[in-house]
């Protein structure tokens, strides 16, 4: 039998403890991933990132994003950028390159596509 797999409210839900922010070039940043289903080359979960700003890059998946909470301005490689906040429902995909300038803690549900066949 296959059964659903439920997170009652990624509002709220716990997502654990934040580590410090590989790609930030703000000192101190942190974010929190946590997983909520992987299988056939889908992942799905909730993100969390603290004020800051740091670059991204989509290697080998495409990324839809629906953000919770918080705000941010997303800069594009090509200078061109938009402003996010709950509700904010848009696809990086493979080959994006931008950055992130997180204006209030941020929380986004996430669905990631595998392109390669690994994705981290």
């Amino acid at each position: 039998m296959v059964k659903a797999t439920v997170m009652s409210d990624a509002t709220t839900e716990n997502t654990g403890n934040h580590i410090p922010k590989a790609t930030s070039t703000t000192p101190g940043q942190t974010e929190v991933s946590l997983g909520l289903w992987d299988g056939n080359g889908l992942r799905t979960g909730i993100w969390e990132v603290t004020p800051g700003t740091f670059t991204s890059t989509r290697d080998g998946y495409n990324e839809i994003c629906q953000i919770l909470s918080g705000t941010a301005t997303i800069t594009e490689s090509n200078g061109n950028s938009f402003d996010i906040g709950p509700g904010s429902l848009f696809v990086t995909p493979a080959g994006w390159e931008g950055t992130w300038t997180i204006h209030t803690p941020l929380r986004k549900m996430w669905v990631v596509q595998d392109l390669s066949g690994a994705v981290d």
